[in-house]
């Protein structure tokens, strides 16, 4: 069965006394938690089961939410979004959907990205630019934008330049089970190589991000495809998208998650 996984060791120090006391993901929009979003959008994709990769703050997570799988990234302020997924490498088998924890989407999108045949399959914003027109905190050339032939992902790179990009990951990827198992060849490759040594233009290897991992594996050859969403995403990064978010983010999306 497909399982979900919600990557959130991090404490997001942008959002400052938001996170003083409690994770990231407990950053309430509309009046509920960024993570109880995130989980009603799983559930309504069909992803019951889902598993929570945790750091800072991460028996406060626990006790709230008993009924979560949780792998512990207790190195987490020495690592990064790469390293920490890998944390949950035994839920990989049979396939899984992974998330960013500080981010709002819909189903939809989900629901899509399972439907596809693509054993990688990205979930990307098309409309990513009118987002950022009101974010001055978080500049365009921040976001991890993809250019594209059709649905399948040609690069993947933040300095992509703007007016070429087709749009913006979100932070959601599916990954059936053959495409579990190339990140995972890919990934350990590739620690074996460069753990603690510089890798494309993190530090370190551990410092990494996702998207690293997936432009390695484009240039290898392996095929990575993607499905859009049309703005039905915000993230949360700064005090300034909390205020955004909060303003934006329709409560009649209920059904979103």
């Amino acid at each position: 069965m497909t399982k979900a996984i919600i990557i959130g060791a991090g404490r997001g120090s942008r959002l400052n006394a938001l996170t003083d006391d409690q994770p990231k993901c407990y950053t309430p929009i509309g009046g509920r938690r960024i993570l109880d979003w995130t989980r009603n959008a799983f559930a309504s994709a069909g992803l019951a089961e889902q598993v929570f990769i945790g750091g800072y703050r991460i028996d406060m997570i626990r006790g709230d939410y008993p009924e979560l799988t949780f792998c512990h990234n207790a190195d987490w302020p020495n690592n990064n979004i790469l390293v920490s997924l890998f944390h949950a490498e035994p839920h990989f088998a049979g396939g899984f959907v992974c998330t960013y924890s500080d981010i709002l989407f819909r189903a939809s999108v989900v629901q899509e990205a399972m439907r596809h045949p693509g054993d990688i399959v990205l979930c990307v914003d098309t409309d990513w630019r009118q987002r950022y027109t009101d974010r001055t905190l978080h500049p365009e050339q921040d976001a991890e934008k993809v250019t594209a032939e059709d649905d399948r992902v040609m690069r993947i790179d933040r300095h992509i330049p703007s007016d070429q990009a087709a749009g913006e990951y979100i932070g959601v990827a599916k990954f059936t089970d053959r495409g579990a198992s190339q990140l995972q060849s890919c990934y350990h490759n590739r620690r074996t190589e460069f753990a603690g040594k510089p890798w494309r233009g993190a530090e370190r290897f551990e410092k990494a991000y996702l998207i690293h991992l997936f432009q390695d594996m484009i240039e290898q050859g392996i095929e990575i495809n993607l499905v859009t969403t049309h703005g039905d995403y915000m993230e949360i990064d700064t005090e300034e998208d909390y205020d955004l978010a909060n303003v934006q983010w329709p409560d009649r999306w209920n059904d979103a998650g």
